[in-house]
């Protein structure tokens, strides 16, 4: 096992006034309008709080967001959705009701589009769902190290997928330059210079997971720190809007978790200025959805502001937490976690666990008195290799 890093943010600050302020309500509005939308579970995990000297740890089980066993659509279908909105207004005069949108009404009367993104799996999966739904075409670009399951997942979806030498961000790049010469609609989840709305809504529409987690601790505590799993960090980003957005002065300390393999935005934050900086490693972790080589350029002054600290990690210990989740310790609800899902609790396990973390878990405040969140982010969306991992005892 290669050993951890990790940064104490130099930049960060308490309540920061430079945190993008996003529409929490417009997000809660459009999904809540959704006839397949529900809230997805909040795991309370007693017995392993205990065993790790802790007080409580809450995992957010995104596996169950509308049937697609990841997260990543509950960003795109509001992004989508906002997009269309514009086009339907510049044409019509008048907002389209987002109840109406996956109707059939709808689908007979809207304009042919081609959406286009790049992905490590997840989002250009839920981009091709929403396609789907919408009776639109999809073109989906990905990696050439992205294993073949994934790709037949978002295959499955009707969209016609093109894979690119190089890692995500080669994958990114060659969708950008067709998009413009095809005249697609990119609905990509990393900004960069000259693209940013689409993005921000992505981000946006991620608020509603953090609203959840809120209204289903309201007779509970609320957690003294949340662990988060960073590719480009838009899913970061949008935890800081909400929390540093709705609790400027009380909200907990947020800790960005990565592969060792593609450590962006630890590297961004070890820069020296706090610049965006490229991954050194060749981004081929089992966490497959964080193999990003270089943060959003919309996401990464928020992240950079709003973050208590930056740990990247080995993927032994996403396989271990992996483990831990499936199996339950004594008598806790089982969850069932990917690679990329359980980041966030492998986070906290090295925390806990790695003894060259002893002096960041006082910086932490890691007690028996903290209570703590992660996020599972997607479920086994490689079974095969899932079944490999929970197996090893």
């Amino acid at each position: 096992m290669l050993p951890s890093r990790f940064i104490a943010n130099p930049f960060f600050i308490e309540s920061s006034p430079e945190v993008v302020r996003f529409d929490l309500n417009r997000a809660l509005s459009f999904h809540h309008s959704l006839p397949f939308y529900q809230p997805t579970p909040l795991v309370r995990l007693p017995n392993l709080a205990r065993k790790l000297g802790l007080k409580n740890i809450f995992v957010k089980d995104e596996s169950h967001r509308f049937g697609l066993n990841a997260f990543k659509a509950i960003g795109a279908s509001y992004a989508i959705y906002r997009f269309l909105d514009e086009q339907h207004q510049a044409r019509n005069g008048e907002p389209l009701a987002s109840e109406l949108l996956f109707s059939r009404k709808y689908a007979d009367q809207s304009h042919p589009y081609t959406f286009t993104t790049a992905t490590d799996g997840n989002h250009g999966r839920a981009v091709a769902w929403v396609a789907r739904q919408l009776g639109q075409r999809a073109v989906i670009y990905v990696p050439e190290n992205m294993k073949e399951i994934r790709k037949q997942a978002i295959e499955a979806e009707k969209a016609e997928v093109i894979m690119v030498a190089g890692h995500y961000d080669a994958a990114v790049a060659q969708m950008a330059r067709d998009a413009e010469q095809n005249g697609w609609q990119i609905i990509s989840d990393t900004a960069w210079p000259g693209y940013e709305q689409i993005p921000h809504w992505i981000m946006e529409g991620y608020q509603t997971i953090f609203y959840e987690a809120d209204q289903a601790l309201a007779s509970k505590e609320k957690p003294d720190i949340v662990l988060i799993q960073a590719g480009v960090g838009g899913l970061a980003a949008a935890a800081a809007g909400y929390y540093v957005g709705r609790y400027p002065n009380t909200h907990p300390k947020l800790v960005c978790v990565e592969p060792l393999d593609a450590d962006c935005l630890l590297e961004s934050i070890a820069s020296g200025k706090g610049e965006m900086a490229h991954a050194k490693g060749q981004q081929n972790s089992i966490m497959s959805g964080l193999n990003c080589g270089t943060p959003s350029s919309l996401a990464w002054p928020i992240v950079k502001s709003c973050f208590h600290s930056f740990l990247a990690i080995d993927d032994t210990w996403a396989a271990r937490a992996m483990r831990t989740l499936f199996h339950a310790h004594r008598g806790d609800q089982p969850v069932v976690a990917g690679e990329t899902g359980a980041a966030g609790l492998a986070g906290l396990l090295a925390l806990c666990d790695d003894p060259a973390l002893g002096t960041i878990r006082e910086r932490l405040h890691l007690t028996d008195q903290s209570t703590i969140m992660v996020i599972n982010t997607e479920g086994d969306t490689d079974p095969e290799h899932f079944q490999e991992i929970i197996r090893q005892r």
